[in-house]
């Protein structure tokens, strides 16, 4: 058994070294050691989770890339504390120089990214990913490290990004069907105000309590990803599934400014690009599982549902005018900021599909 764990040991560091040569990173000499302490809320499982996987993969390569000036330790599962406990203390960059928190989270510290949980805003992970590498997001995002401390160095999907609800009580189809229905909602105030405007009544809970809730009839449903549903075997609890992508749930990776500057800047380079790396490492795993667990677990449930592009199209009439009404008048963000940052996406939106279908529809 040890020589079969040393077989793997050596397996790993072969690869993380051919990794370093192959994209024609060298190892930068060794003057002075730096600690990365990276917090983060999720499960720590690589195989479960495709934030963890990245991490470790930005672990080995920066480790690697730096001549192991900078070493990375990974505490996820909230070992450290609630997102906003391990948060404060990464602004200071003591303790933890590193945060990994979900949309509501971080829009207690950056109030305009609120934006991001406006409803319909992605229609398919393409243009998400291509937002997030915009120069408007680039700009965007750069007001919370002027105004927090924090400087955002990629953004996850959080789980896979595009939401499904499970229930207990009826099939999910249009938007009357979620009259009446308890349904858990983080305790973030966007998700709150849509989920009402819908009828429903709004339960907000800690991930922790949401399989107890749902089981003894405090809620009788919530929406995350489908690769979260799977993890959490909502099936067992609640019996209808429909993937209504009405939220692109997000995770936000900060690291202090503070900290990141006291880096030589051959550090700060690699470690931007390694986040870079490592973000499209976790995008791939977790759009694959959510689509995968999705098919797999659909079967599971009474009933499932995917509606059509009309059907959504209902749906966003509702939630869209609520949403504004919501972070214009209750949350106070200048309704031409979100104008603006719909129209931004709207964009990206057009110019990526435009270049997909240039590129696919040659020698037509």
């Amino acid at each position: 058994m040890q020589k079969f764990k040393n077989r793997k040991i050596l397996l790993v560091v072969t690869f993380a070294f051919a990794l370093v040569l192959l994209l024609g990173f060298n190892p930068v000499a060794a003057e002075e050691e730096y600690e990365m302490v990276i917090a983060h809320y999720s499960i720590t499982d690589p195989v479960e989770q495709g934030m963890q996987a990245s991490l470790e993969y930005f672990k080995t390569n920066v480790e690697a890339r730096t001549g192991g000036a900078v070493k990375v330790e990974i505490r996820g599962d909230g070992v450290l504390g609630t997102p906003e406990e391990y948060t404060r203390e990464a602004i200071r960059g003591r303790t933890v120089q590193s945060a990994i928190l979900y949309a509501g989270s971080f829009s207690s510290f950056f109030d305009k990214y609120q934006l991001m949980t406006s409803p319909f805003l992605f229609p398919d992970y393409h243009t998400a990913w291509n937002f997030f590498d915009s120069d408007y997001f680039a700009d965007f995002i750069d007001q919370a490290r002027e105004e927090t401390g924090l400087r955002v160095i990629g953004v996850y999907d959080d789980g896979g990004g595009l939401v499904a609800f499970t229930n207990s009580r009826r099939l999910i189809r249009y938007p009357e069907d979620m009259e009446g229905l308890l349904i858990r909602t983080e305790e973030n105030p966007a998700h709150i105000a849509m989920i009402e405007s819908l009828g429903a009544s709004a339960v907000p809970l800690a991930w922790g309590d949401v399989v107890t809730a749902l089981g003894s009839g405090v809620a009788e449903g919530q929406f995350n990803a489908p690769s979260v549903n799977n993890y959490a075997q909502f099936w067992e609890v609640t019996d209808y599934t429909s993937w209504i992508p009405f939220v692109y749930n997000s995770a936000v990776w900060t690291v202090s400014d503070e900290w990141f500057k006291e880096l030589p800047s051959d550090y700060q380079d690699i470690i931007l690009k390694t986040a870079s790396e490592a973000i499209g490492v976790a995008r791939g795993v977790d759009a694959q599982r959510s689509l995968l667990y999705w098919q797999d677990d659909s079967v599971k449930y009474e009933d499932s549902y995917i509606p059509t592009p009309e059907v959504l199209e209902e749906w966003a009439e509702v939630l869209q005018p609520a949403f504004f009404e919501w972070i214009t008048e209750d949350f106070g963000i200048d309704p031409e900021m979100v104008e603006e940052f719909w129209d931004a996406v709207a964009e990206v939106q057009r110019a990526a599909d435009d270049d997909v279908l240039g590129r696919l529809g040659r020698g037509r």
